[in-house]
């Protein structure tokens, strides 16, 4: 079992090599970038990645309270599908489930599963996972982010 502190630096271990590793790359707008922080200007739609000891995700979360909203942005994204890349297509869709803190969301993610952020021999993986869909899902950001403004 690993520790609070085990996990706290394993984590950020990880997470600062692959903040590294993405530096150099630029948004598809051809700009400087924090991948790590990935801001898209709409305060209820937000992109995550996560890694554990089971899998890494990439997520699309959207957070707004309003249900009514929520599955207006949700709708708006599966009408949107149809320019998705390809690295983006085949994901699991969430219109109605919850977040760690019990708090109502919609998710679009994709998951690889058996790797672990405590075997460092599986970072080259979990890097090849989440870069080229980062990358891509940046790119239909880019495209339709404008649909999703306040």
């Amino acid at each position: 079992m690993y520790t609070k502190q085990d996990i706290s630096r394993q984590k950020q271990a990880f997470w600062t090599a692959f903040g590294r590793y993405m530096k150099p790359v630029l948004s598809a707008d051809g700009e400087e970038i924090s991948w790590l922080n990935y801001k898209t200007g709409n305060k209820h739609l937000g992109f995550r990645m996560d890694v554990d000891t089971r899998r890494a995700i990439l997520s699309i979360v959207l957070d707004h309270p309003d249900a009514a909203t929520r599955k207006t942005y949700y709708d708006r994204l599966q009408q949107l599908r149809p320019m998705f890349p390809d690295t983006l297509e085949e994901w699991t869709r969430q219109p109605s489930t919850t977040d760690e803190h019990g708090r109502p969301i919609s998710t679009i993610h994709k998951q690889l599963d058996g790797v672990n952020l405590f075997r460092n021999e599986d970072w080259p993986a979990i890097i090849s996972f989440l870069k080229p869909r980062i990358i891509a899902l940046d790119a239909f950001w880019s495209m339709v982010k404008y649909q999703f403004l306040l």
